[in-house]
């Protein structure tokens, strides 16, 4: 199998960061004095950050703009991106066996690029990656498969030679359904282990072990 692009997903699969958005929306509806109802989280887990935002003004209804909201949420939460989120162990390993193995690697995400890139940069990280996309720079969440197939499209790749990892149940369901190559990756904060590994053509419990997956791609 010969791999040209390899779409990684940030949050809980090259950073442990999924514990900053885990409260965010929670956080920025107390901060107006709102009770969070017990689903929100769960109801913004596969929203772009716009679209997060738009759920919050109807759902809340509050009196203020898309772009406030968007503004309010990324305040709350950018200063771990700048200063704190760190990658998981070993991924660097990974990324620099990637890189000299000729695979062009992008990054597909909900979060705002900015802050990613910024993670990027501080861990000094950001040189292997060819672009960062974005949900909200899209127009569309990973409900939908258009950041991925950005994504590849950049590296000047097809399904055929695409991988994505990805951490998050609902978008392995939508690279899978795609007919995207879907590599599943733990994260403690992910509760659908089982189907991810069912869903995935690979599983990676962590980036200490790689060997199945270079398996994976020496195969014919």
């Amino acid at each position: 199998m010969k791999i040209r692009c390899a779409i990684f997903d940030f949050d809980g699969t090259l950073f442990d960061s999924m514990y900053v958005w885990n409260t965010a929306g929670e956080r920025y509806i107390r901060s107006l004095g709102k009770e969070p109802k017990p689903s929100l989280r769960e109801s913004l887990r596969a929203l772009s950050s716009s679209q997060a935002a738009h759920y919050l003004k109807e759902e809340y209804e509050l009196d203020l703009s898309v772009e406030e909201i968007m503004t309010g949420i990324d305040r709350s939460v950018e200063q771990a991106y700048f200063h704190d989120v760190q990658p998981k162990p070993n991924v660097k390993r990974f990324l620099n066996e990637l890189k000299r193995a000729g695979i062009r690697m992008c990054v597909a995400t909900a979060s705002a690029r900015y802050q990613i890139e910024a993670a990027l940069r501080r861990c000094r990280m950001d040189h292997f990656f060819d672009a960062v996309f974005s949900c909200t720079d899209v127009g569309y969440g990973k409900d939908e498969p258009i950041v991925f197939r950005k994504a590849m499209e950049h590296c000047g790749a097809d399904r055929s030679n695409t991988i994505v990892f990805e951490d998050a149940i609902h978008a392995v369901e939508t690279a899978k359904n795609d007919g995207f190559i879907v590599i599943g990756v733990y994260d403690e904060n992910e509760e659908q282990q089982d189907k991810i590994r069912q869903l995935s053509d690979l599983y990676l419990e962590s980036y200490d072990r790689t060997e199945a997956f270079w398996e994976l791609v020496a195969a014919d």
